[in-house]
């Protein structure tokens, strides 16, 4: 059984003009100890996916349809009011927030609270969850201040006295808290340096391998999924376009966003080629494209793909396309890859 399974969830948003699909049907999972990249262009609602999860959701957001199964349960249904909003001071679920389910939020400069010492905030979620004195709280915060980089005495600063890599591992260090067992991590590394990256990443993998943590990395640096993600979903305009093992993606693309995303991207390895655009700009999700949502910038499309939603083909084990020409397509796209 799956640690966390999604299955059909659907997302909208209430505006002045109508209903958002930010999240429109998706659906995967994610085993304890494994990792999965979630990326794709940013709106297509992939940060939208990981507040459902952790029932973040701001007030016009509702839910329309799907579970969120977390160790065999639906998170939906313990907070879920008659309109679809969620009550994100449920009682229940801030038990489960923080010390099953974490999250490194994007916006790491506005993450903390800017009144308090970051370090009083480590030490209140510690405190929080578990019965743990100040003492072995306080040392507890310096010795993850330690793990991600920071000098522990740098414990009693306010947040404004970080820089902003310095919050960002700061951020780090808050949602290890608790050695929760799944990690939403929302561009965790977009304001380190090369260097402090790669080193958080090892040492997270270290942590995941010992505690058999799960992780969802959602991030646009495709470079970052290769290196710590054993799976990968491609998401576009609120659905899933492609998911699978992260080999069975780079290197047997098989849905066309796919592969203009992985093609504007840099590559260290192999030959150079001049990088290439996806065309055209990503749709109005009050009002998405009928049929297959990337049928208006897909240079593959036929008549049939504006009429009709793809449904999922499996092309081995794991690897599903959402794609009417799938199997048609794949040959010429990892031709294209390689």
């Amino acid at each position: 059984m799956a640690l966390l399974e999604v299955r059909d969830l659907k997302v909208h948003f209430k505006i002045q003009n109508g209903w958002v699909k930010a999240v429109d049907g998706v659906s995967f999972s994610i085993d304890a100890g494994e990792t999965m990249g979630l990326v794709g262009e940013s709106g297509c609602g992939k940060t939208t996916a990981a507040y459902a999860i952790t029932q973040l959701l701001p007030p016009n957001g509702h839910i329309k349809g799907g579970k969120i199964m977390y160790k065999g349960s639906d998170l939906l249904k313990i907070s879920i009011r008659p309109d679809g909003r969620l009550d994100e001071f449920n009682e229940d679920i801030r038990k489960i927030r923080w010390k099953e389910i974490s999250m490194i939020f994007q916006g790491a400069m506005n993450a903390f609270n800017p009144v308090f010492r970051v370090g009083d905030q480590i030490v209140e979620a510690i405190q929080l969850h578990e019965d743990v004195d100040d003492e072995k709280a306080v040392e507890r915060a310096k010795a993850l201040f330690n793990f991600v980089g920071i000098p522990e005495d740098r414990i009693t600063n306010y947040p404004h006295e970080f820089s902003g890599g310095m919050k960002q591992r700061a951020m780090i260090a808050l949602a290890l808290a608790l050695s929760p067992k799944f990690i939403i991590a929302d561009e965790p590394t977009t304001a380190l340096d090369v260097i402090t990256q790669d080193r958080i990443l090892f040492e997270i993998r270290k942590l995941q391998e010992k505690l058999k943590m799960a992780m969802m990395i959602i991030t646009h640096d495709v470079s970052v999924v290769a290196e710590v993600s054993d799976k990968i979903a491609v998401m576009y305009a609120g659905r899933i376009m492609e998911i699978g093992k992260t080999v069975q993606v780079f290197k047997s693309t098989a849905h066309p966003y796919t592969s203009g995303l992985l093609g504007s991207f840099p590559s260290i390895e192999g030959e150079r080629h001049r990088l290439v655009s996806i065309p055209g700009f990503p749709p109005d999700l009050v009002n998405p494209p009928t049929g297959c949502p990337f049928h208006p910038r897909c240079q593959y499309a036929q008549q049939n793909c504006s009429k009709a939603v793809p449904a999922g083909i499996e092309l081995e084990p794991g690897h599903i396309s959402y794609c009417h020409y799938a199997r048609e397509l794949q040959p010429k796209m990892r031709r294209l890859g390689s």
